[in-house]
């Protein structure tokens, strides 16, 4: 049984055989959020992971099926925070996920430094516009623009709260390429893995996939494309075999 509020609804997540509460009116996940939650390394039998920037809880819920270790979420927007918590509680996932509303500037020293195996980061893309120019929703503003948490927050945070050797991962836009990597080496995460996101063979990259180590040598690879749909709409044999196993 769920409580559901307001304009509130219950979907499936994709292959999973699990449940996520969402709403129009909030910031509802992406596919993003999906490549990413496939895409980060994550230790199978044990381990700490903690996602920056969750929303309604997607990608730890999505991690929970990766791994028996504990996750722990955070996000700054009341509403979205209490959904993801009704959510988690309603796959009955008390017991590996914790969500925690708060600022990320403030999680090292509320947390702890050094304490992650595992992060990730589905942070807003876009710096912040003129207030006139906002989105009149402030949760869907607030999901999109940094207004609450900029590129370097995020990465700052990132690598405060991951442990030496911890593994680092964000998603993000292609035309940020060169800042994310130059303030993942600020705050001493070395980029290791790369992989590009295109909509369809011949067009441009519109979502990257980045993931660091705590610490670690220069040592990039690049991985090869990944395309999501054919020229007839659907979606190709790589992309089905990410989302529905």
């Amino acid at each position: 049984m769920v409580n559901l509020k307001d304009d509130e609804r219950l979907d499936c997540l994709l292959a999973e055989n699990l449940r996520i509460i969402q709403s129009p009116s909030v910031f509802a996940f992406s596919l993003d959020a999906v490549l990413l939650s496939k895409f980060v390394y994550v230790p199978i039998q044990k381990g700490s992971l903690i996602d920056l920037c969750s929303g309604n809880g997607v990608i730890p819920l999505f991690l929970s099926t990766r791994t028996k270790g504990t996750i722990t979420g955070v996000e700054i927007q009341e509403r979205l925070y209490d959904m993801a918590k009704r959510s988690i509680s309603y796959n009955g996932l008390e017991g590996q996920i914790n969500m925690v509303n708060g600022d990320i500037r403030n999680l090292p020293r509320e947390l702890g430094h050094s304490k992650y195996d595992v992060v990730t980061c589905n942070p807003p893309y876009f710096p912040t516009p003129q207030k006139k120019e906002q989105n009149e929703n402030e949760h869907l503003a607030i999901a999109r623009h940094e207004i609450l948490c900029t590129l370097d927050d995020a990465v700052k945070a990132s690598s405060q709260l991951a442990k030496q050797g911890g593994k680092v991962a964000f998603v993000h836009r292609p035309g940020r390429l060169i800042d994310i990597i130059e303030t993942m080496r600020k705050y001493r995460i070395e980029p290791k893995r790369i992989q590009f996101v295109y909509p369809k063979t011949g067009k441009e990259a519109n979502t990257l996939l980045i993931e660091g180590i705590k610490d670690g040598k220069p040592d990039l690879k690049i991985l090869n494309p990944l395309v999501v749909y054919k020229e007839n709409d659907e979606y190709t044999d790589e992309m089905k075999e990410i989302l529905y196993e």
